[in-house]
């Protein structure tokens, strides 16, 4: 029933951006969509409005699986549509026992009188496994789903593995993305330990000194609540772990950043909700 080849398919994770849409290939393909390169000096993650490896499994998200039609249901590649780039819908993490799953992916906008830069894009994994612990929410729209917070602290205290994968596009300096992450972090941790403090100095060595060249890839990856991989690789997906943070607060901080009441990246978050709402349908 399923086509082996078909023709891309739309599918709408916000209503608000242009419909993803879904790309069918016979092969995988490691190449991402070229990216632009603007010079600008800008924090990444302040609060202002702003590889790849081979696949292991065939497995079909969840989420796109009931969305697209059965002749695009072999679909290898979903492409973030404000920034054109391309996610695999099943990945091998570095660190991780299973693959893993797209859920959403969405892009991190800076602007500049009035003019919105695209700073990267950026996609969640999950461990799909994790489905039968939010059987709580099973029903809810898209909009209800974005605006539970314990739906996503459930995410995060799952011991299912789960990442974040950021593709830049556009050159950053290191020292520049590692103080706009730590600025975003830092307000999450409410009584910092001098464990924090360590995992802090070991997360921010992966990226002084460091040229983030459009096209660099930066995972995130949570094995389970207290410890978090961090891998960077410029153009291709990072086949090796960088660093390992060992800190409840700061792993916790990190996922309040991207998935909380407040996100970085409010288009990432409304995708998840409605790949999730997929989900739980």
């Amino acid at each position: 029933m399923l086509g082996a080849v078909a023709a891309s398919t739309a599918l709408c994770f916000s209503p608000s951006t242009p419909p993803t849409r879904i790309f069918v290939h016979r092969g995988v393909s490691n190449s991402t969509l070229p990216l632009s390169n603007h010079g600008h000096s800008f924090s990444l993650l302040s609060s202002t409005p702003m590889h790849f490896s081979s696949l292991s499994s065939r497995r079909q998200p969840l989420f796109l699986t009931q969305a697209a039609s059965s002749s695009a249901a072999n679909a290898e590649y979903v492409e973030e549509p404000a920034t054109n780039v391309k996610f695999q819908t099943c990945l091998n993490f570095p660190g991780c026992s299973n693959s893993l799953t797209l859920f959403g992916t969405g892009y991190r906008e800076k602007v500049f009188a009035i003019i919105g830069v695209k700073v990267y894009a950026a996609g969640l994994y999950l461990d799909q496994s994790i489905t039968p612990e939010l059987n709580a929410w099973k029903g809810l729209s898209k909009d209800a789903i974005q605006g539970n917070s314990s739906l996503f602290q459930t995410i995060f205290q799952s011991s299912f593995e789960k990442s974040l994968q950021i593709i830049l596009v556009r050159d950053v300096d290191g020292q520049t993305f590692w103080d706009a992450l730590s600025d975003a972090i830092a307000p999450r941790i409410p009584a910092s330990t001098s464990a924090d403090e360590t995992a802090l100095t070991t997360f921010r060595g992966v990226f002084l000194d460091r040229s983030l060249k459009k096209g660099t890839f930066i995972l995130l990856t949570w094995l389970n609540p207290t410890k978090l991989l961090v891998s960077v690789s410029p153009n291709r997906f990072p086949s090796t772990v960088d660093a390992t943070i060992e800190s409840a607060n700061v792993a916790s901080a990190l996922f309040n950043v991207f998935l909380g009441d407040s996100p970085v990246s409010p288009s990432l978050k409304s995708s998840v909700a409605e790949g999730l709402s997929k989900v739980l349908k």
